[in-house]
């Protein structure tokens, strides 16, 4: 097996047993970024210094008895948002290309005391909004199944270095979708947490009481493993819970008999950009399911619209409040998509962001209380269709978001891309897996099982993990 091929727990066993070192590992992947990184433009920052220390650091302690879990010695990326001390954090905008934090982002703080090893910062939307954009300091990621196609936003560069398999696992922002429409348009796991179980400090904000936190990764396990290093409570971050952190791998091989899944079809049937493989692909894993012994039912929900607009009135309500300085006095520094998306929120009134509020509880009200207390796990869409091209963006206004995410943002849930396929195109589509708060080991479990019966598909192609461009 290829070193970029290795798990993370096929890679930790390996250091483990001596048969590999953190510094192999670390090598492999800053050639493999040399190799194809300029045509993916997925990192804006490649840290290879960082990555040797940190490297050879877990060498030593690993060859000492110094275990400290799972992401010793393996390497992994951060999007630009994530503070680092002493390494530049841009947020892709020129209003920030000269900024060096102080300190880390508490993600990167613990997976730094885990033993894990940076490789750089990775390709997002200005301010972890929207995209893709040309006329900002670097180009937007490619998605590697086809570099002529879009990697989702805003987690972009997260995306595609995992699916081109520069890094196991890179740490996205999730704020309407943005972990899980580039795992869902780049064939990848993307996990986007309960809110508040992963802090958000040192991490830029878009939305206060929207963003959340996680990983994008190759497989269910990678995820499980990565939660058990970022989550836990942060009393400095006023959205953190404070909970025991869960063991996400202990129940992850034991299927899925007895649990209760639901699907609002409603949702996407009929949605604009469905395209039918996706609802198609979504019967599939459901049948195979029940197969497995769940019980898979229709479930009823609110309009997706009513969460669609309620969460972005909120988004770019908060978004503007947190630019409001710099959209007055330096509103040439911003590219024009995120300021044509965010200056329009100065027309939105208190009145307007209160009853988004009020709204949001009713819709939480009826995912968690009404839902989820009959169905351990709800079945949906997450992107509508394969990645769309970058020719078919406008260039003069925002695109269509064909991605179904934003309800899990409004509500808190956690929420789960993971591939069930390819389209036409042979690009990979997706399902989404919601959950109970703080439940993601039953997501996972149920994501594990969905992973093994979409592996054992003879049709399903083996993506490519260089870029195909063609």
């Amino acid at each position: 097996m290829k070193i970029e091929d290795l798990s993370i727990s096929e890679a930790g066993k390996a250091l483990r047993a001596g048969t590999l070192t953190a510094t192999e590992l670390a090598q492999d992947a800053l050639a493999r970024i040399a190799a194809v990184d300029d045509t993916l433009h997925s990192f804006v920052m490649v840290t290879a210094d960082r990555a040797l220390a940190d490297a050879a650091r877990a060498d030593k302690e690993l060859a000492s008895g110094i275990d400290k879990g799972p992401m010793h010695g393996i390497p992994y990326a951060l999007k630009d948002i994530y503070d680092t001390a002493g390494i530049r954090t841009t947020c892709h905008s020129k209003l920030l290309i000269d900024n060096v934090p102080s300190a880390d982002s508490v993600v990167a703080q613990k997976l730094a005391a885990g033993g894990g090893v940076l490789l750089g910062k990775l390709a997002t939307h200005e301010f972890a909004l929207g995209g893709p954009s040309f006329d900002l300091p670097f180009p937007p990621a490619r998605n590697p199944r086809n570099i002529e196609h879009f990697t989702g936003g805003s987690s972009s560069g997260s995306g595609a270095a995992v699916a081109a398999k520069l890094v196991r696992m890179a740490m996205g922002s999730d704020t309407g979708g943005s972990i899980r429409g580039p795992a869902a348009y780049c064939g990848t796991v993307g996990l986007k947490p309960t809110y508040g179980l992963v802090s958000r400090r040192g991490v830029f904000p878009l939305s206060y009481t929207l963003d959340h936190c996680g990983p994008l990764t190759a497989d269910i396990e990678d995820t499980a493993l990565t939660m058990s290093v970022i989550a836990g409570h942060d009393p400095s971050d006023p959205a953190s819970v404070s909970l025991p952190v869960p063991d996400f791998t202990s129940s992850l091989r034991r299927g899925v008999q007895g649990l209760r899944i639901g699907i609002p079809r409603h949702f996407y049937q009929g949605a604009e950009g469905l395209q039918p493989e996706v609802a198609a692909a979504i019967d599939r894993v459901a049948a195979a399911l029940e197969a497995e012994g769940a019980i898979v039912e229709e479930v009823e929900l609110p309009d997706y619209q009513l969460f669609n607009a309620c969460g972005r009135v909120i988004l770019l309500s908060e978004a503007f409040a947190i630019h409001e300085k710099n959209l007055r006095e330096r509103p040439q520094d911003y590219g024009e998509l995120f300021f044509m998306r965010v200056a329009v929120a100065a027309s939105i009134s208190a009145a307007d962001y209160m009853q988004a509020q009020r709204l949001r509880r009713e819709l939480a009200e009826a995912v968690n209380r009404i839902a989820l207390a009959e169905y351990d796990l709800l079945l949906t869409a997450c992107a509508l269709g394969e990645a769309p091209a970058f020719k078919d963006f406008p260039a003069d206004r925002p695109g269509p978001a064909y991605i179904q995410t934003m309800p899990f943002n409004v509500t808190g849930n956690p929420a789960l891309s993971i591939p069930i396929g390819a389209g036409k195109k042979g690009l990979p589509l997706s399902a989404q897996l919601v959950g109970r708060p703080f439940d993601e080991a039953t997501v996972l479990r149920a994501g594990w099982t969905i992973e093994g019966i979409v592996k054992s598909w003879s049709d399903t192609p083996a993506f490519e993990a260089a870029p195909a461009g063609q």
